[in-house]
């Protein structure tokens, strides 16, 4: 057998390798979840000279691709329109979008992308990623409860975020004596396709 063929054979051999390698890899990936609009939710709440006040996000996305048998290989991204916060005040709900809060038309999206994901016990998970608000980004690990509802499994959690390091509520608003500085976000994510914990 020449050099030649033992080269191309080589070649060949180390081509279906690869192929191989990148089979097997996609295999490994969780495919992704899809979002049901109906019953999914987010909602915040922080307090304004101690009375609590909420809101809620209505429209945003999620990109969820997860085996609970294997969460190490999932990802998870989340989308917020910014705008779309609402408090359920005209006056409160006409003031948010402005640049002294979430700056809606200089930052349309507020945004987490995982960068690790763990199991924490059954049925539960650590995500671990980081949460752009406003341009400012910063390192968060959110608890995730998962739970099935007929052909779905439900995302629970919340976490805790300082809104004056993503720079809502400036200028005066950014005395914490006026509007507490903690706010605390609680989400409910309702998943068609993903596996069962």
């Amino acid at each position: 057998m020449s050099s030649r063929t033992l080269f191309a054979l080589g070649t060949l051999f180390l081509a279906l390798a690869g192929a191989g390698a990148q089979v097997a890899f996609a295999q490994t990936q969780p495919q992704p979840a899809r979002l049901q609009a109906a019953g999914s939710e987010i909602v915040f709440t922080t307090r304004q000279m101690g009375v609590p006040v909420e809101g809620r996000f209505g429209k945003f996305s999620a990109q969820v691709a997860l085996d609970p048998r294997k969460p190490e290989t999932g990802r998870v991204g989340m989308t917020i329109d910014t705008a779309s916060a609402r408090f359920g005040s005209a006056e409160l709900d006409a003031e948010v979008p402005k640049p002294i809060w979430l700056h809606a038309a200089g930052f349309p999206q507020a945004t987490f992308q995982s960068s690790r994901i763990q199991a924490a016990g059954p049925g539960r998970f650590e995500v671990a990623g980081q949460l752009t608000i406003k341009g400012a980004t910063r390192d968060l690990v959110v608890p995730v409860q998962l739970a099935p509802a007929g052909n779905n499994q439900v995302a629970t959690g919340s976490f805790a975020i300082k809104r004056l390091d993503f720079k809502v509520g400036e200028a005066e608003w950014a005395d914490t004596s006026l509007l507490a500085n903690d706010v605390i976000v609680r989400f409910k994510l309702v998943l068609a396709g993903l596996p069962p914990a």
